[in-house]
């Protein structure tokens, strides 16, 4: 590997960072407030914004699909600036309007920044560095989400700023540095011929193309499918609601507490998947991220008995539970699709793979919110969300391997 490749491979990765941070605060920022005092059509009013803004984003994947996959190379920088813009106006309707009536403002917010992965990640995607570029990219999902509530609660705590402003205002306050990083990123330049050599030339896919991937992958993609969606369920139950699941733990907790857990796991996450740049055969990579994404699950499981039997206390259980399933949620928005279509001498691209995985992920994590809530489960988000972790690690660890043992038999 070229000594010349690393300051351009850590400048890529520093900016995908920092602009998918920006991002991230368009879209997480308003879990960190209750909302209580609202009801519509008989069901609690953060749990109908929640809902409403997954769903907008699950229809984004769904279109994602042949959107991503097709897209061209031409005019991201604005295609994002747009899409961004679009999200933040809808947080401004939102304040404007009365509640609970304006929640279907979620709706314009969560489809547009369903985009933004495919767009950023089609800067980065087809080198020999996209291993640890990537990681910086998926990374961001944590650190920006702590990092944007973080933000939302000092805005209320400190500037007297609403629940309903409080959206409004923290993208204001990360909007002048998406600007600045959308510039950046525009500069970084192209894969070389070494680059395309190693990982495979990335293009557009057609439908046919598309169709082809499936019919020859399909059961193993399936299983893939599968465990995202599982993971994904647990990531956005975990990300909506972790303000409300410590409230009923009943343990104290201020606004650096979300910046703190997600901060460490980012920094694990990012040493792990940056790590597997030096794995030079992109088979084996493949299957050492199933072996990590095994680990994540088992890590979940075991973490999550120990916090039931009163062995650790809410913050490292908050924390072992948030690395256990970014094990398995990071490597599919970084390194998994990556080298999955190098190993096997795909000529595609991530994005569309991905959003296949995201479409049906958010498609899961809209009928598990309706269900607890339609069904009117008794649980707290806390009971429930263990008993959830239990259920989806058990059928993760099992699919995992499953499809890993798929994969090999494919390879030979």
């Amino acid at each position: 590997m070229r000594k010349a490749q690393w300051p351009q491979a850590l400048y890529s990765a520093l900016v995908v960072f920092c602009l998918y941070t920006c991002l991230f605060s368009f879209r997480k920022a308003f879990n960190v407030a209750a909302f209580d005092g609202y009801t519509l059509w008989g069901l609690d009013y953060k749990i109908i914004l929640v809902i409403t803004q997954v769903f907008g984003y699950m229809a984004s994947k769904f279109y994602g699909i042949r959107f991503i996959a097709e897209l061209g190379r031409m005019g991201r920088g604005r295609l994002i600036l747009l899409l961004t813009g679009i999200a933040w106006f809808s947080w401004l309707v939102f304040a404007l309007l009365p509640a609970p009536y304006n929640f279907w403002c979620l709706l314009f917010n969560g489809f547009p920044l369903g985009m933004l992965w495919g767009i950023v990640f089609s800067y980065i995607e087809g080198r020999r560095m996209t291993d640890l570029i990537s990681a910086a990219l998926a990374v961001s999902f944590i650190f920006g989400s702590g990092v944007s509530k973080s933000v939302a609660l000092y805005t209320m705590n400190s500037w007297s700023v609403s629940e309903y402003w409080m959206p409004f205002v923290t993208g204001a306050v990360f909007f002048l540095p998406l600007l600045l990083f959308i510039y950046l990123v525009e500069k970084i330049p192209a894969p070389t011929e070494d680059d395309i050599a190693h990982r495979t030339v990335r293009l557009p896919m057609p439908v046919d193309a598309r169709r082809n991937l499936l019919r020859e992958y399909g059961p193993g993609l399936f299983l893939l499918v599968i465990i995202y969606m599982l993971v994904t369920i647990l990531r956005e139950v975990r990300d909506s609601f972790m303000a409300d699941m410590w409230r009923e733990a009943g343990e104290s907790f201020d606004s650096s507490v979300f910046a703190q857990t997600e901060t460490i796991i980012s920094l694990v996450m990012l040493i792990v998947i940056a790590s597997m740049v030096t794995v030079r055969n992109n088979f084996r990579a493949f299957s050492i991220t199933h072996l990590i994404m095994f680990a994540g699950f088992v890590l979940s499981l075991a973490i999550t008995v120990a916090y039931k039997q009163g062995l650790v206390d809410t913050w490292w259980w908050m924390l072992s539970i948030g690395l256990g399933l970014y094990m398995v949620y990071i490597p599919f928005n970084s390194i998994l699709f990556e080298r999955f279509i190098a190993a096997f001498g795909i000529a595609g691209n991530v994005g569309f793979l991905i959003y296949l995985a995201d479409a049906f992920g958010y498609l899961g994590s809209v009928g598990v919110l309706l269900s607890k809530t339609v069904f009117r489960l008794e649980l707290s988000w806390l009971n429930f969300y263990t008993t959830l972790v239990m259920i989806t690690g058990a059928i993760g660890v099992v699919a995992t391997l499953i499809s890993l043992v798929y994969f090999k038999r494919k390879s030979r």
